[in-house]
């Protein structure tokens, strides 16, 4: 039987690497890496990532290499921020990893990862796996030279050039859909289209969504015409010190989780669907953590 990588301090010689294991070579690596997945981590993406073309009657070959290889390494250019062509060697070539990235993301299943581990995490913890009630704001990075200037702009407000990830989260924090635009997109603009991925993600139990001041004027009556939705902003109150605002603190945390990891204090994506696609993979690894590790 064909063996998966073997974590830091034992050997899993014998264990199935994948489900998929009897259609490569054997895989050994050591897990010595923070990013590499758990067994019980792996245990649960395994069965969720989207079959081979071949098992689908669709031509083309089997996958040479492993996949819970490929998932540690693109976890490990998310968490590091390093280039692709900067893999370490004990992984995967680096084509086949980016190639398997984008892939991934061009049929739509890391974002079907995602929502299914949540609702496994909103499941163990005694609530319904469609949330209620979400909450949206947005964040501007900086763009690297790889970012072309079609897709970028200049954030006036925060005076930062790049582009601006706009998130929904749940109301524990876990991500329901990402959206990145130019920074120079008004979070009221951006929100449309955002909230209709929410729907998409999240179905039609969501009825409350909670923003900030960026998010009035004319979207107020057309969440509520279009979508059945009520957005209620949340302030700032006018004091002199520093204080948590309700429920925003919930989606700041979360950006906080994203910026954790290095690819993603930057924009160094060429497509921005790419740059959607590393949010995702980041909140996969967080996600899946707190499935399996609970508190």
């Amino acid at each position: 039987m064909l063996s998966c990588p073997m974590p830091a301090g034992g050997s899993t010689a014998g264990a199935p690497c994948c489900r998929l294991a009897a259609s490569h070579q054997p895989t050994r690596r050591t897990s010595r890496y923070p990013s590499d997945v758990t067994d019980a981590q792996w245990a649960e993406l395994d069965p969720l990532l989207p079959d081979p073309a071949c098992l689908a009657g669709q031509g083309g070959r089997w996958e040479k290499h492993c996949r819970r290889v490929i998932v540690d390494a693109i976890l490990y250019v998310v968490d590091n921020g390093i280039k692709w062509r900067a893999l370490p060697a004990d992984f995967s070539p680096w084509p086949t990893v980016y190639e398997r990235f984008a892939a991934w993301e061009k049929v739509g299943a890391t974002q079907r990862l995602l929502d299914e581990l949540r609702d496994r995490v909103r499941l163990v913890g005694d609530r319904v796996a469609a949330p209620s009630a979400v909450i949206m704001d947005s964040q501007s990075v900086r763009a690297a030279e790889t970012v072309g200037r079609a897709t970028r702009g200049y954030d006036a407000g925060k005076k930062i050039p790049g582009r601006k990830r706009h998130i929904v989260v749940d109301t524990t924090g876990l991500l329901l859909a990402v959206l990145v635009t130019p920074a120079s997109t008004q979070d009221r603009v951006a929100a449309r289209s955002l909230l209709r991925r929410m729907r998409d993600a999240a179905g039609r139990r969501a009825s409350s969504v909670w923003a900030d001041g960026g998010y009035t004027g004319p979207l107020l009556d057309w969440a509520r015409a279009t979508l059945g939705l009520v957005v209620e902003i949340v302030r700032r109150p006018d004091l002199p010190y520093f204080t948590v605002l309700p429920r925003r603190w919930v989606v700041e945390r979360t950006l906080a989780w994203i910026t954790g990891h290095r690819r993603c204090v930057r924009d160094y994506e060429r497509l921005r669907h790419h740059h959607e696609a590393m949010v995702r993979w980041s909140m996969i690894r967080i996600t899946s953590r707190r499935l399996t590790q609970p508190q």
